[in-house]
């Protein structure tokens, strides 16, 4: 198995179980373009056109495609970083809606959550939105000196040594993963959507003990100038990815988009929005 056969899949299952066609009189448009934007609509058409998608009219609510979005790229990136596993070695957790409290660096935000619940002035003072619940979360499991030393001594059961890292399973008495990345998953972006990717990417970065996970976003959006939103600027996230990027890439430049083209390029070539079959292999940086 190829990332490309994985890509093909992935857009397969997007075809069959996400994409409808939505009527607007006699004509229709696909479900992640915006009903009101001619621009949408015609990239949104070519990227339907080029993934070999059939028309469906059945109906699906948008909370629901947000869903099977999420658990449609979990599976694409759990299939995909497994075939990277000699580059990034581990015994990895893959999950959607999980608290970030299951992981290492964010165990203490329950603790701390409970004591705020408890004390309104706290809670006033503090605030209670401590634990986000990201779209799909990717952890590692601590090690256990057995995998330590696989190949060479490394550790000995009486050395007072490495007694704190999460990385070592004999470290704790009930060991929890280490989280890897948190990833945003945003079918379309309207309104302020993309502000609440940044918004739980902040918690992230302020709230943790350890090392920052990979903070990720991926989209289906059609219009660059919205994807931009979420793109553009640095130190929120790691890097935006699109569904399908080369397709959307074709579509802009087949109706002649020039602000559409403009923007994606930046986006592009300012390493802000990069392809789905781009981020297994960040996730192994």
């Amino acid at each position: 198995m190829s990332i490309a056969q994985l890509r093909r899949e992935y857009h397969q299952r997007v075809c069959e179980e996400i994409i409808r066609l939505q009527r607007d009189g006699e004509t229709g448009y696909p479900n992640f373009a915006d009903r009101g934007n001619r621009a949408s609509r015609a990239i949104a058409h070519g990227i339907v056109n080029r993934l070999g998608c059939s028309p469906n009219y059945e109906k699906l609510s948008g909370q629901t495609a947000g869903g099977l979005f999420e658990t449609i790229t979990k599976d694409f990136l759990e299939q995909a970083f497994a075939l990277l596993g000699h580059l990034r070695p581990g015994e990895w957790y893959y999950s959607t809606q999980s608290p970030i409290s299951e992981f290492d660096q964010y165990e203490h935000l329950a603790n701390l959550e409970k004591i705020v619940e408890q004390d309104n002035l706290l809670a006033s003072a503090l605030g209670t939105d401590y634990i986000i619940t990201p779209d799909i979360v990717i952890g590692r499991w601590p090690a256990s000196d057995e995998e330590v030393n696989q190949d060479r001594i490394v550790l000995t059961a009486g050395d007072p040594l490495a007694k704190f890292t999460p990385l070592r399973k004999a470290n704790f008495e009930r060991p929890c993963p280490i989280i890897h990345a948190s990833i945003s998953c945003k079918w379309t972006l309207r309104s302020d959507r993309g502000q609440n990717a940044r918004t739980e990417a902040l918690n992230l970065i302020r709230n943790r003990k350890g090392h920052l996970p990979h903070v990720m976003a991926v989209t289906a959006e059609p219009l660059p100038t919205r994807i931009s939103s979420l793109a553009l600027g640095t130190g929120d996230l790691d890097c935006v990815y699109h569904f399908a990027l080369p397709e959307l890439q074709e579509s802009i430049a087949e109706i002649g988009n020039e602000d559409q083209m403009d923007m994606l390029m930046i986006l592009i070539e300012g390493r802000r929005l990069r392809d789905i079959s781009d981020l297994p292999f960040d996730l192994a940086t």
